[in-house]
């Protein structure tokens, strides 16, 4: 019997090697009859007529929002060279690191096709391209950009076509012309000119190399936007022809350790308009999944949401507030950031004074101190957890630990409410808050609300002493004048291909609650108390404007961020080299910026008001004594305790129902808090730098009269 069912198991081997060989013979020969079917077609093509009259695609174009032409990739700079004048290094450069089998295919290289499909298969992404420079000259000449099956068997047939009309050389020199090469630059030519003020014949290998890298990813690898990445991808290049025996290994180490020498002279994609925002509008397309070459090259119509009357009046005013205050300096910078705390639309967007000299964008990615712009998470954290913005503080020395926080000109105000606190932009309470409040509770609610740079676990940061982004301040602050609600800015409206089809359309706003509604008219009311009496009066432009300064201990950093209904604008001014400003808080220049530009922006909405309820400061407030030993339970802090309760049950309801809470975990990712550590050795050092950045009040409030309880 065992031998018998050895030999019924041995005999079913065989049998299913055997259907599995047919079905693979089959699919074999399925496959080979489509491919000789499909070169039977392209044998059977002729060659393109009239080459020579074609004529490149229609040019991409963006948008504001009220009609003004704020882009257009176009040949901003082009010059046609002959394909001898283009040095034989730059040649080898682009053909080994696009198409290293470019005189060896007719159009498309099939063996490249089947190793990238295999690689991208197996990666689960799409890791390897497959196009040849013939495949990129079709696009360029004939198609859109769009990534379809149907697209991208037209471009393997033309491309086919185009190797039939013209000779491998000629493809070669229409390629090297017309590509384009980042910074309104298309071409080898005019790239030599723009990046290196050159003619071709006087390039330098890695020079050669650096524009030869361009066309995979021109914005990314420009020298003029990121020169480490740019050298980088140059290495590259040089590594490939090494490989492809272009040139020797000496000849590649040599060109390595060249040195980038740019050109110095005026760049003409500097005039575009918006700059700073056409940089955060292409970054937008391509996390929706729009490929470079697809934006500069497809055709395409880009409405934003760029506010252009606006934009333009900013640019004006930081100009002109920059010029009058003899901010003159190259490493002298202002950004400003607007956009709707209700829809998301970004509205204006200044990361920098002059994008000509640099394109570093301080709204996005400048990480600079926020002084007591910070504050207002600390009194949402303390309202958060049922304290009410007419509960009394002391405004009075303390020390913590050997910390001793002090005001600014050591100028106190005995027992005050908390949104008179705030108004003054007292040190001593803001440290009092943050000490009952819980340091974790107040980084809890930052994070929630849109602050992603780290943050230290330690009181400092009641005083700004940790670096924030513009962008992620704007956005925490649109969360106090909606409702509790934090929204996704966006930049782009719709996009539509070259024959007027929108293939793009933005889904509308993404929101998620951070805080309960009472926070957030609580934080409102009190931070227009700020603008009408405090240290931010030079913003109060409208009955309707709430916000914060900040301003960095010796004057480094001086910000202004705050709202209307419908606008929320962040204001930052500083030095690049961290250098000292002259004097200006954020309550002078960054907010006389913000007055003059809400002031242009606000016409759009004639109407509008907070939609919170009634809420009068009082001086016969409820205590708030933390530092008081004997403190009771009143019928006050029962209330509080109510609303803190009801509060956290509301946040718990509305965080883990909320459907756009996924959406949303890839804008604002958590970034590890540092764990306090003891107060010895070098964290000692640490925590004393850290304490000294926040030694005094950032505000000048010694002039501000601000009632007090019993007076």
């Amino acid at each position: 019997m065992n031998s018998v069912r050895r030999k019924r198991v041995v005999s079913k081997g065989p049998k299913k090697r055997s259907i599995f060989l047919c079905f693979l013979s089959m699919c074999l020969s399925a496959g080979l009859a489509a491919i000789a079917a499909f070169n039977i077609y392209l044998a059977s093509l002729p060659p393109i007529s009239n080459f020579d009259d074609i004529k490149p695609n229609p040019v991409t174009t963006i948008y504001s929002s009220d009609g003004e032409v704020i882009k257009t990739f176009t040949a901003f700079k082009f010059e046609k060279v002959s394909i001898d004048k283009i040095p034989d290094n730059l040649k080898k450069a682009v053909i080994a690191t696009e198409d290293k089998n470019f005189y060896h295919h007719r159009g498309f290289d099939t063996i490249g096709m089947i190793r990238s499909t295999i690689t991208n298969v197996l990666s689960g992404q799409v890791k390897q391209g497959a196009s040849t420079i013939t495949q990129q000259l079709a696009r360029i000449l004939f198609l859109s950009n769009e990534r379809t099956f149907d697209r991208k068997i037209k471009e393997l047939i033309i491309a086919h076509r185009i190797e039939k009309t013209i000779s491998k050389d000629e493809i070669l020199e229409l390629y090297l012309n017309s590509v384009y090469l980042g910074s309104g630059v298309y071409g080898v030519s005019s790239a030599a000119r723009t990046f290196f003020d050159k003619d071709l014949s006087q390039l330098t290998l890695a020079e050669q190399a650096l524009i030869a890298g361009l066309p995979q990813a021109p914005s990314i690898y420009s020298p003029f936007a990121n020169k480490k990445a740019g050298l980088k991808r140059r290495n590259q290049v040089l590594k490939r022809m090494y490989r492809n025996k272009y040139i020797t290994y000496e000849q590649m180490v040599s060109a390595q350790k060249e040195g980038l020498r740019l050109s110095e002279k005026p760049r003409i994609y500097s005039y575009n308009k918006a700059p700073y925002f056409i940089d955060f509008v292409l970054n937008e397309l391509k996390n929706i999944g729009f490929e470079e070459q697809e934006i500069s090259q497809g055709g395409l119509k880009i409405y934003t949401t760029l506010d252009y009357k606006s934009q333009n009046q900013a640019q004006s005013i930081v100009s002109s507030s920059l010029s009058t205050a003899k901010l003159t300096s190259p490493a002298n910078q202002v950004a400003l950031f607007s956009f709707s705390p209700t829809t998301g639309r970004i509205y204006s967007y200044i990361g920098g004074k002059n994008y000509e000299q640099s394109q570093y964008d301080r709204v996005s990615k400048a990480i600079r101190p926020s002084g007591s712009s910070f504050k207002p998470f600390v009194y949402a954290t303390a309202l958060q957890q049922g304290v009410h913005v007419n509960d009394v503080i002391e405004d009075t020395p303390l020390t913590v630990g050997n910390w001793s926080p002090k005001n600014y000109g050591k100028k106190y105000r005995g027992k005050i409410a908390l949104w008179q606190a705030l108004a003054v932009s007292s040190n001593v309470a803001a440290v009092r808050l943050i000490k009952k409040s819980g340091v974790d509770a107040v980084i809890q609610t930052a994070r929630e609300m849109g602050i992603s740079t780290p943050l230290s676990s330690d009181m400092t940061i009641a005083l700004g002493s940790n670096g924030v982004k513009l962008y992620d301040m704007v956005v925490a602050y649109g969360a106090f004048a909606n409702g509790g609600f934090r929204v996704r800015p966006y930049c782009v409206e719709r996009v539509e291909n070259s024959r007027g089809v929108t293939i793009y359309e933005n889904s509308g706003p993404k929101i998620i609650k951070v805080i309960n509604f009472e926070t957030a008219a609580g934080m409102t009311y009190m931070l227009r108390k700020v603008v009408e009496i405090g240290t931010g009066k030079a913003a109060n432009v409208a009955a309707n404007v709430a916000g914060k300064t900040g301003t960095t201990n010796d004057y480094r950093d001086a910000w202004f961020v705050g709202f209307t209904p419908d606008i929320v604008t962040g204001v930052w001014i500083g030095n690049d080299n961290n250098s000292k400003l002259p004097g200006i808080t954020g309550g002078s220049l960054p907010a006389r910026i913000f007055a003059q530009y809400m002031k242009i922006a606000i016409e759009n909405f004639p109407k509008s008001v907070f939609d919170y309820p009634m809420m009068n400061g009082s001086e016969s407030a409820s205590p708030f004594g933390m530092d008081d030993v004997n403190e009771t339970v009143d019928e006050s802090e029962e209330r509080s305790a109510d609303i803190k309760a009801e509060s956290k049950a509301l946040e718990i309801k509305t965080r883990y129902n909320n459907q756009n809470r996924e959406t949303l975990k890839e804008d604002f990712k958590p970034i590890k808090v540092i764990a306090p550590k003891p107060k010895t050795g070098a964290a000692q050092k640490q925590f004393d730098e850290r304490r000294d950045l926040v030694k005094y009040d950032d505000e000048e409030t010694s002039n501000i009269v601000v009632p007090l309880p019993g007076e």
